[in-house]
Formats: C-alpha cells, sequence, structure tokens
C-alpha cells in the first residue's frame, strides 16, 4: 500500500487545484455585480487563471526539478494561500484579474511539483497506479464539487467566500508537505537555469492560451488577437532553437525519445478537449434551458463527481488485468458511448434522469483515461526529469483544453445560428455529439500507447 499521509496530501493539493478551476463559475454573476465588471470582461475571471496555469507549466515542471519538488510544492501552496486571501478582499475588477493570474502560477507550480514527487515517492507498478487514481479521483471531485461547494458559499456568504475557503487548505498543505515530504537531494553537478528557453517557451505558450482563450469572445480580427497570433508561434520557434543549444535545456530533447511519454501528451490533449469540455455545454443546458440556478447545477454535478471518482479506482484495477494500454482504449471508448448517449438525452424538455445513463458511462470512461494516461506519461521516465515530464503533459493537457473548447463553442455557436428543428439546445447538443466522435477517434491513439511492461 503507498504510504497514505503523504498521499493524502497529495490528494488534497490536487483537490484545491481543480476547486480552484471550477469554484468560480456559479460565482461569476455576484462577482460582475459586486464589482461592477463590464459583462465582457467577466470571462477573465475564470481565463486568467486559465492562461497563467497553460503557459507556466513547463517552467512549473523544471522548477521542481531543480529546485527540489519538497520545496516548489510548499512554495506554491504559500502562493495559493496568498492570492486567495488577496483575492477575497479584492474591490476592483482589474485587481481580482491579476489576483487569478496568480493562482494560475501558483498551479503551474503545485500540479507538476504534485505529480512529480507522486512519481518519485511511489515505485513505478501497483504502488504508483493506487497513488495516481487517489490523486485523480481527488482532482475528479474537486472538478465537479467545486460547482457544488461554489453554489453553497455563495448563497450562504457571498462571492469572497469562494477565495477565503482555499487559504486554510492551502497553509496546511504546506505545513503538511514540508513535515511528510522527503528531504530534497540535491542535485549532482552545477545546477543551470535555462533562461532563455523559460522566457520564450512561457511566453509562447502563454499567448497560444490568451489566444485560444481571447479570440472567440473577441473575434479573430482584434489587435490583441492578431499580435498574439504573430508572437506565439515565433516564440515557440525560438525556443525550439534555444533547447537544441542549450547545455542544459528546460526540455531536454531525449525525454521526446519516451515514446509512451509522448503518446500520453497526444492523449492528454484529446482528453482535455474532450471530456473536459463538457461540464461547459452541461452547465449551459441545466441553466439556460433547464432553468437550473447556481445550487442546483452545484447539486447536479455531485453524479458525474462520484462516477468520475469511481472511474479512477476501477482504472487502476483495469491496469492489473488487462494493461494500461488497452485499459486507457477501453476508457475512451467508453466515454464516447457516453459522450454519445448525452448527446441525444439533450433535449428540450429532457429531466435530469434522462441524462444519467449518459452521465455514468462518460464518467467511468473519464476515470479510467485520466489514471491511464498518467500512468503512461510516467512510465520509464528517471527520477531527475519527472518534474519536466509532469509539466509536458499537463501544458498538453492546457493546450488541449484551450483548442477544444474554442472549437466546439464556435461549433455550438454556428450550430446555434441555424437550428434545424426550432429547438434551443441544438448548438449544445452538436458540440457533445463532436466531443463523443473526437474521444471516439482517440481510440486507436491509446492502443497505440506502449510502456516498458507491456507489448504489442
Amino acid at each position: 500500500m503507498p504510504a497514505r499521509l503523504p498521499l493524502l496530501v497529495l490528494a488534497l493539493a490536487q483537490l484545491v487545484i481543480a476547486l480552484d478551476y471550477n469554484i468560480v463559475y456559479v460565482a461569476l454573476p455576484d462577482i460582475g455585480a459586486g464589482l461592477g465588471f463590464p459583462e465582457h470582461d467577466l470571462q477573465w475571471v475564470v481565463s486568467a487563471y486559465v492562461v497563467t496555469t497553460g503557459g507556466f507549466l513547463l517552467l512549473g515542471g523544471r522548477a521542481a526539478d531543480l529546485l527540489g519538488r519538497r520545496r516548489t510544492f510548499v512554495a506554491a501552496a504559500l502562493v495559493y494561500a496568498g492570492a486567495s486571501l488577496v483575492g477575497g478582499f479584492c474591490r476592483t475588477p482589474g485587481a481580482l484579474v491579476a489576483v487569478r493570474a496568480v493562482q494560475g502560477i501558483g498551479g503551474s507550480l503545485l500540479f507538476p511539483a504534485t505529480l512529480s514527487l507522486i512519481n518519485t515517492i511511489y515505485a513505478e507498478g501497483p504502488d504508483r497506479n493506487r497513488a495516481l487514481a487517489v490523486w485523480g479521483a481527488a482532482g475528479a471531485g474537486g472538478l465537479c464539487f467545486g460547482s457544488l461547494l461554489g453554489g453553497v458559499l455563495v448563497e450562504a456568504f457571498g462571492w469572497p467566500s469562494v477565495f477565503f475557503v482555499n487559504v486554510p487548505v492551502a497553509v496546511a498543505i504546506a505545513w503538511a508537505g514540508r513535515v511528510l515530504f522527503p528531504a530534497d537531494v540535491p542535485r549532482p553537478g552545477t545546477r543551470r537555469f535555462d533562461l532563455a528557453g523559460a522566457l520564450t517557451g512561457t511566453g509562447g505558450i502563454t499567448l497560444l492560451v490568451f489566444l485560444l482563450v481571447h479570440a472567440p469572445a473577441a473575434g479573430w480580427s482584434g489587435a490583441s488577437v492578431l499580435v498574439s497570433a504573430v508572437l506565439s508561434p515565433t516564440l515557440l520557434t525560438l525556443f525550439a532553437v534555444v533547447e537544441t543549444r542549450s547545455r542544459d535545456p528546460l526540455v531536454p530533447t531525449r525525454l521526446f525519445r519516451h515514446r509512451s511519454l509522448v503518446a500520453a501528451m497526444a492523449v492528454t490533449a484529446v482528453y482535455s478537449a474532450t471530456f473536459g469540455s463538457v461540464p461547459y455545454f452541461l452547465t449551459l443546458y441545466l441553466q439556460n434551458v433547464r432553468g437550473y440556478g447556481a445550487l442546483a447545477t452545484g447539486l447536479a454535478f455531485l453524479v458525474p463527481a462520484v462516477v468520475v471518482a469511481a472511474g479512477t479506482r476501477a482504472g487502476e484495477r483495469a491496469v492489473v488485468a488487462v494493461g494500461v494500454r488497452r485499459m486507457l482504449a477501453g476508457g475512451m471508448a467508453l466515454g464516447a458511448l457516453g459522450a454519445a448517449g448525452l448527446g441525444l438525452a439533450l433535449t428540450e424538455h429532457g429531466s435530469y434522469p434522462l441524462l444519467l445513463p449518459g452521465i455514468v458511462l462518460l464518467g467511468l470512461g473519464q476515470g479510467a483515461a485520466w489514471t491511464g494516461m498518467w500512468i503512461t506519461a510516467a512510465a520509464g521516465v528517471a527520477p531527475e526529469d519527472q518534474g519536466v515530464a509532469s509539466g509536458l503533459a499537463s501544458t498538453s493537457l492546457q493546450v488541449g483544453g484551450a483548442v477544444g473548447l474554442a472549437g466546439l463553442v464556435a461549433l455550438a455557436g454556428a450550430v446555434g445560428r441555424h437550428p434545424g428543428n426550432g429547438a434551443p439546445p441544438d448548438g449544445t447538443r452538436a458540440a457533445v455529439f463532436a466531443i463523443a466522435a473526437a474521444i471516439a477517434c482517440a481510440v486507436p491513439l491509446a492502443l497505440a500507447v506502449r510502456t516498458k511492461t507491456e507489448s504489442p
């Protein structure tokens, strides 16, 4: 059995990351009214977090390798606590957006540090798989329970409470991580930090995520969008050149010789673009079509939370029975079936019970695939590279999610303007059916995954 107390702390860290991503959604109307946000700027309460998290993940992963995993974990948790405390006291839109950006940087440090700690504390095999399943279940619970907790807190205490709730938990995990995790071992030789790689890579990815998040709402011809569209590929090209010439690169090219890591990055991007976009469209359906309030919407996500958590544990057991490759492909196939069923149930007068078969299949597949892709990403990677490998996989998660959601929102908008049967949820249904098709197309990709313990 994995060591329980360190695993509890790591699971709580993942819970905080996931909660912080989702908890503000249901508070947005109150935040907008309370701080006087212009309607078109309110999205940046969410987007500022997404952009900085996605942009700084590679830097966060390498920081864990160079500066120490425990040290990075503790520092990131304290950044979270401090930013959350300030966020609850914000009284202007600009200040709150800045706080969300700082929280995103905290997430970009905490996520790869947490994942690399799991991959170094627990040996590859059953112990690591079990730890990843528990960690994944905590993340799934945070994503879904975030909506419920946000609804309860906003109705009882107002919108600042969705920030204050993070403070004691983040401080507690920082203290526990300092006490329970193994001390950081000095790296052999001189530690070099790839400043040029950090600046070009972080800048390029941040601008790419900004472009994908901002352009659908602002239009693709806006000045900020066009500047980002030029600068992002330019900086990423420079980053590739710098990395091939650096003596101690931010992203060592040897990592791309790990077929399992490269395959996991591809699967992770598709996973985030598809499974990760479902809550957005399900929330739109429940609130705009079915008329649910914030609390009712949060309650509706209880079943997905429980099912996804169950899927992560089922995935851990399935790895033993059929191997990572088949389990990952099976999770994707199950998710595709669930998304298709959910799309069929999204009718103008449909009830919540009609959504449940699709939600259950989708959640089980999502949980199983989540466990499988992180097992794959860590397989065969040396301990000194686990941080940046985690950063690569999690960057794929963020960029894939931004690309997927932007494309699906555009699709839903196009279909919604030309409704085939005149039903309001046509655009949402089209997006969910597209999600089902994309997940199904990822099944062959999952079957191509190989780890050192599996044969074709």
